[in-house]
């Protein structure tokens, strides 16, 4: 089945007031059509879906919000957020019921797939279907990366958390998440870890990644009970990984089958932005195995 963009794909770029946080999103697609919930990661944005929501615009009504921290959400000093993947949650579901979304398939990649799988369990009867692109579920699919992560959770430090900061909150931090893993880093634009970095850059930004970071360690409590519900819903799953990504490996993708024996599992031969070398492919099984 071949997936292309047409004219009428043209994604609006919009802002709703939720939760206190004015969140910026992408929109495109009849809203007639099934709902996709495009759920992005770290250290980026909805932007990293900007090839692919007109790929699938001619299928779904395809949402993509800016998480709170990152691309162009705004959160107003005055709310006093606390940055924490149960608030980021909170944020989303409040946006969804502002923007009127009753039922919805999720694409969750990496900080989507705890955040947007908190949604789930607390309305499983929304959820219509799964993409799970490097977004992670399982204690097996936490990779070697997570090692000074993991000891700034054991002792979170101002020396721990420094050597997290040091270590990915810069520019060539920024561009190696995209081009690790992938055969020819060539063949990964620039505008995607550039605009990342900047962004990372705002004032404040670095020490909401952190407390992030740190928070982190709360997802993995809630594995059981993200696996319950993929174990009672049986949606319809695609857990689509880049093989090569240092973070969310191979094993975590696999596990999917585990609770859902349905589940449709493909490696792809690259990194952790899989959509940024093999995005055409990505929306084409997307709608091959969501689309029925």
């Amino acid at each position: 089945m071949s997936v292309t963009a047409q004219p009428d794909s043209q994604v609006q770029y919009r802002f709703a007031d939720a939760d206190g946080v004015r969140v910026f999103y992408r929109e495109a697609g009849d809203d007639a059509l099934p709902t996709m919930l495009l759920l992005h990661g770290f250290p980026t944005s909805s932007h990293q879906f900007r090839h692919l929501i007109p790929q699938l615009a001619q299928h779904f009504h395809v949402i993509a919000p800016d998480l709170p921290g990152f691309g162009f959400t705004e959160v107003p000093d005055a709310r006093n957020y606390r940055y924490s993947f149960d608030n980021l949650a909170k944020t989303v579901e409040a946006f969804v019921d502002a923007i009127g979304l009753q039922r919805y398939a999720m694409y969750v990649f990496d900080y989507g797939a705890p955040t947007g799988l908190r949604l789930a369990v607390a309305h499983p009867e929304r959820v219509t279907g799964l993409v799970s692109q490097n977004g992670n579920a399982y204690l097996e699919g936490l990779g070697d990366a997570w090692a000074p992560i993991r000891n700034y959770w054991a002792d979170p430090s101002a020396a721990n958390r420094k050597v997290v900061a040091d270590a990915v909150l810069h520019f060539e931090g920024t561009k190696w998440q995209y081009v690790h893993g992938v055969a020819n880093p060539d063949s990964v634009a620039p505008e995607g870890y550039t605009l990342d970095a900047a962004l990372l850059e705002r004032p404040g930004n670095k020490d909401i990644q952190m407390d992030l970071f740190l928070d982190y360690a709360n997802n993995l409590k809630l594995y059981p009970e993200f696996q319950a519900f993929f174990r009672k819903a049986q949606i319809p799953t695609l857990a689509i990984w880049g093989k090569n990504d240092p973070f969310f490996i191979p094993p975590g993708a696999e596990a999917y089958r585990r609770d859902n024996p349905n589940a449709v599992v493909e490696l792809l031969d690259t990194g952790h932005f899989a959509l940024e070398t093999h995005g055409e492919y990505i929306g084409q099984r997307i709608v091959e195995v969501l689309g029925r």
